[in-house]
Formats: structure tokens, sequence, C-alpha cells
């Protein structure tokens, strides 16, 4: 039987290779020319990132992460890229010019993130096994009640905010009105027999014998 090193030395390893799985895809989803190749490494991602919340027993997290962004959303994403004629001339430009920007903020953001988690957080001193959980306890109902209570206000502004941007979104690729032919529902039922048939009658240019005549000679 396993002892607790053990256990923590394994999840530590497990730890290890999921995280350095997403962050491998990660760079690769920035650094692919090819979008249908950045959009599997961006699943990728999504896979590893549900490892690591395994990890950290938030097992409807893990799931819902796999189930709705893995096979819905980034399901969708693959076929409007594949759909779309994507020019790889215009994406690759300026790529070159920008890398050195990306570089460094990439670095600053990897150096404010172990400043501020510190160095615990990330495994690189030993830290005593956290208490386990208990049998019954539900992932689903300690995620409702900090989020309702703990974290409401956050939780509110992060919905503003996301509304805010899908509004910008919107106004950013609305084109104006076009002029289409359009059917009117209302007008369709109002519409009476002589506003759309009109019987006319006309005399006959020749007669039957005239044409038979004509067909003969």
């Amino acid at each position: 039987m396993q002892n607790i090193g053990d256990v923590m030395t394994m999840q530590q390893v497990m730890f290890y290779i999921f995280s350095g799985l997403a962050l491998f895809a990660g760079s690769m989803v920035i650094v692919s020319k090819n979008p249908v190749r950045a959009v599997l490494f961006l699943v990728l991602t999504f896979i590893s990132m549900s490892g690591l919340w395994m990890l950290l027993e938030a097992e409807f997290l893990a799931i819902t992460l796999v189930l709705v962004y893995v096979g819905a959303v980034m399901v969708l994403f693959l076929f409007v890229v594949m759909m779309l004629d994507i020019e790889l001339a215009s994406v690759r430009e300026g790529f070159s010019r920008y890398l050195p920007v990306g570089i460094s903020v990439s670095v600053l953001v990897v150096v404010a993130l172990v400043s501020a988690v510190g160095p615990k957080e990330f495994g690189l001193e030993k830290v005593p096994a956290p208490a386990p959980y208990p049998v019954d306890f539900s992932n689903v109902k300690a995620l409702g009640e900090l989020l309702y209570t703990q974290y409401l206000y956050p939780f509110e502004i992060a919905a503003i905010l996301l509304l805010v941007a899908i509004i910008a979104a919107i106004s950013l690729t609305f084109r104006g009105r076009r002029e289409s032919k359009a059917p009117n529902p209302s007008q369709q039922v109002q519409v009476r027999k002589a506003d759309r048939i009109r019987l006319v009658k006309m005399k006959p240019e020749k007669t039957g014998e005239e044409r038979e005549s004509g067909s003969i000679i």
C-alpha cells in the first residue's frame, strides 16, 4: 500500500505533465501558421486543463470543459475555420515584427504569476498534504456556494463585462441593413386575388385555318 509521500509525488508528476502539455499546446496555438492546426492545439490545451482540474478534485469543471468547450464550441470553431477561405499570407504578415513583443509580454506574465502565487503553490517547496475531502463532498454545491456568496460581485462584474464584449463585437461587425427583398407576412395575409391575378382577353391574331395554311406553305 502506497504512503502519502508516494501519492503526492505521483500527483506532482501528473501536474507537471499536464501543465507542460498545456503550455506547449497553448504556445502552438499562437505559433502555428495553419488555422486548423491551431484549433486542434487549442483542443489539446483544454484537455490538459481538464486533467489539471481533475487533480484539484474539481470533477464538475473538468467534465464541463470537455463536454462544452471541446465537444461543442471547438468543434464548431473547427468547422468554421475549415469552411472559411482564410488567406494564410495575410495571417503571416507581421508575425516576425510582433514576435519580440509577444515573447516579452509572456515572460512578464510568467514572472508576475510566480511572484504573486509563490513557489509553494508550484510544488517547488515541500508542503504538507491537504486534508482529503469527505465521501459525500459535492463539488457542484461548493462551487455554487462560492460563486453566489463570496464571489458574487466578481461573478456579476464578469457577466457584465462579457455582455459588453458581446455588444461591442456585434457593433463592430455590423455593416448596416442590407437591401434585401424579404417577405412581409402581414401584407401577404391581407392580399386579394385582384392584386395578384388579372385576366386579360385578347383576340387571336390568326384564325385556325390561317395557321394550318401557313404551316402547309
